[in-house]
């Protein structure tokens, strides 16, 4: 049996989801970033937000992880992710690039 959900009743459950990835936002260079990572300790977050233009970056894994779960197409869950980090920092996202690899630059933190 299929159910259609609204795209509300679909953010609200992924939104919950992301909520319990107990992710913490780092604003640690300067006022330009937030980087949400697991632990303190990370080296690459899992999202990077730009404040100057919008831009949110997503960890590609993090984009499998909830395209398999929600049974989502990966433009989907990157959308979904992009809305929770503007319902998170109140801010919008303008932009969200296709998923990158954990290695990738962007998603580096600065010393």
């Amino acid at each position: 049996m299929k159910y259609r959900i609204s795209q509300s009743q679909l953010d609200k459950i992924v939104f919950k989801y992301l909520d319990n990835q107990d992710f913490i936002p780092l604003d640690i260079d300067s006022r330009d970033r937030v980087y949400f990572v697991n632990s303190d300790d990370d080296e690459y977050c899992q999202i990077r937000y730009d404040k100057l233009d919008g831009w949110c970056y997503i960890n590609s894994i993090l984009i499998q992880e909830i395209s398999s779960f929600f049974s989502l197409e990966k433009f989907d869950s990157t959308q979904v992710i992009g809305r929770w980090i503007e319902n998170k920092l109140g801010m919008e996202v303008t932009r969200v690039p296709p998923g990158l690899s954990k290695s990738n630059s962007l998603l580096k933190i600065p010393n």
